[in-house]
């Protein structure tokens, strides 16, 4: 049966149906009223459905006393074994005094002892009625019990272990070992799957399972191969899972929601996550879930590139889209998406030598050029080395040397003929496939067509001419001793060494110092020495 429920928001009430087999998901940061709405929930659906919370306690006691199947599923669900006396309060009322003690999104869900009674109930019944059917020699096969069913996924996510379950007490063995150690001893991660597997397996046929932040304590290696196991578990039920953890959310398959804010008295602020807006859906999750513009940047997830852009613009959201082409791809397409216009974004790409008129045209479509050919360039700014220097105690005259020292070996580097070559052949590379990327041969009619538009738009590419105005551009840096214009240009990751010098460090020593320093303003002076030479982005 479908699950329906409804969150307020600003503009009404919005309906989320989930349909058995399905599941949705939400993810939002610390505020976005994550746990508040899977209590809204439970409220909605209330015996519907079985809210596991964040505030769990995983205390696993294979000795716990056992006790009868209802009981114990009473316990599991309601949080009270057996129903009080005379009692009559409806099971939901009792659920918010017994299971989450009033306190429905704050209190400390405890319930393992009722999982472990229920599990170990269930397989009592499950085994005498199989015992039964083997002595009445009637032909009915043995029926599978949850420990069993929840034995073999834990086993299959965690093939290195092997769980021993009797009748009155479970033990663990690794494959390595012929020794068993209790269940107790588990690590948090262990028994956090073990847990989840178990409510999963003994909720309620065609219920809606509703789990608070799910990944808590489990490696993020397995994940959403868990997900993958208790989704194939319970085809008759739904799942609503809430998260703050993008990865997780953006690797599964379902309905996606972000949770933007939470206001008591209007709701929450909810988007969609939409599937057609020109960017991956873990981006896409990102995007939506920013309270800040965006900022597209050249480059990987390198960490001295994600600690310079976040350090230098702390008030952006920060993301790594690759090639220049992608940055721009991604700035326009962002800008034409009308869900997420509300969202402002610009981005941020490498010089790579562009002329002027290049340059405009990138800052009309809303990208910004970086002073220098790639961010290693920028510590090797005057500025920027005179900083370095000064944080390092030279005095003035100490430091201007080790400015001149710098510099004259970055001339020498860049002169040597091997060195200036390949930097060359880089950018006509660069240039060559950004030249192709813009070719539009869709209108071709035929073969022969194909091949003389294929010829004419690629006739006015000339790599030689590419080639000398990049030499042209790289000598009279050097011979006018003009550090900025030659850093514009000339990208070779190894040159980071000669800075590293004044530190008397390695290359690697030093970009970890400056990851360090940018992340935690350590370095103010070289921090600012930094954001003095990027470009002043506009929020709006």
């Amino acid at each position: 049966m479908t699950s329906s429920f409804l969150i307020l928001t600003r503009s009404g009430q919005k309906n989320i149906n989930v349909e058995p087999g399905t599941s949705a998901y939400f993810v939002g940061a610390n505020g976005g009223g994550k746990t508040r709405l899977a209590v809204r929930i439970e409220e909605q659906l209330g015996e519907k459905c079985h809210r596991i919370s964040a505030h769990r306690a995983l205390n696993l006691n294979p000795a716990v006393a056992k006790i009868g199947e209802d009981n114990a599923l009473l316990g599991l669900r309601y949080g009270y074994t057996p129903k009080p006396l005379n009692s009559a309060l409806p099971h939901l009322t009792l659920r918010l005094n017994n299971r989450w003690q009033q306190k429905a999104a704050t209190n400390l869900l405890n319930d393992y002892d009722f999982l472990i009674q229920a599990l170990f109930a269930e397989q009592s019944n499950t085994a005498l009625g199989t015992h039964k059917n083997a002595r009445a020699q009637n032909g009915i096969p043995a029926k599978q019990t949850k420990f069993e069913w929840l034995e073999e996924i834990w086993e299959r996510l965690l093939p290195h272990r092997k769980l021993n379950i009797s009748g009155d007490n479970i033990t663990v063995k690794t494959t390595d070992s012929t020794s068993d150690y209790s269940a107790a001893d588990m690590s948090d991660g262990e028994r956090s799957v073990f847990y989840l597997i178990g409510q999963t397996l003994m909720a309620v046929q065609g219920s809606l399972l509703i789990f608070d932040e799910p990944e808590l304590h489990i490696h993020r290696s397995i994940v959403a191969a868990l997900w993958d196991e208790l989704e194939a578990a319970r085809p008759d039920c739904g799942m609503a899972i809430i998260s703050h953890d993008l990865e997780f959310i953006a690797s599964r398959k379902g309905q996606k929601f972000i949770l933007r804010a939470y206001h008591p008295d209007t709701g929450w602020e909810i988007d969609d996550i939409p599937e057609d807006a020109g960017f991956s859906e873990e981006i896409a999750t990102l995007i939506l879930g920013s309270r800040k513009p965006i900022l597209f940047v050249e480059g990987g997830n390198c960490s001295l590139d994600k600690a310079v852009f976040r350090a230098c613009y702390p008030d952006w959201t920060v993301i790594p889209r690759g090639s220049c082409e992608e940055v721009l791809h991604a700035v326009v397409t962002m800008r034409a998406n009308q869900m997420l216009t509300r969202v402002h974004c610009v981005g941020l790409i490498d010089a790579d030598g562009y002329s002027e008129e290049e340059i405009q045209i990138f800052q009309a479509k809303g990208v910004e050029i970086l002073p220098v050919s790639e961010i290693e360039n920028l510590f090797l700014l005057p500025e920027v080395v005179e900083a370095i220097a000064k944080s390092e105690g030279y005095n003035q005259d100490d430091v201007r040397q080790k400015i001149t020292q710098v510099h004259a070996e970055l001339f020498s580097h860049a002169a040597e003929s091997k060195n200036k070559d390949a930097v060359i052949l880089r950018y006509c590379r660069r240039r060559i496939d950004r030249a192709l990327k813009k070719i539009d041969l869709s209108n071709a009619s035929d073969v022969n067509n194909l091949s003389r538009v294929y010829k004419e738009k690629t006739g006015s590419l000339d790599i030689s001419t590419l080639a000398r105005n990049a030499d042209d551009a790289i000598q009279k840096a050097i011979s006018e001793k003009n550090v900025a214009e030659l850093l514009r240009w000339y990208d070779n990751k190894g040159i980071l060494t000669l800075v590293a010098k004044v530190k008397g460090t390695t290359k690697d020593k030093f970009e970890q110092w400056v990851v360090r320093i940018m992340r935690s303003n350590t370095d103010l002076a070289v921090a600012n020495a930094v954001k003095s030479k990027l470009p002043i982005l506009q929020t709006r």
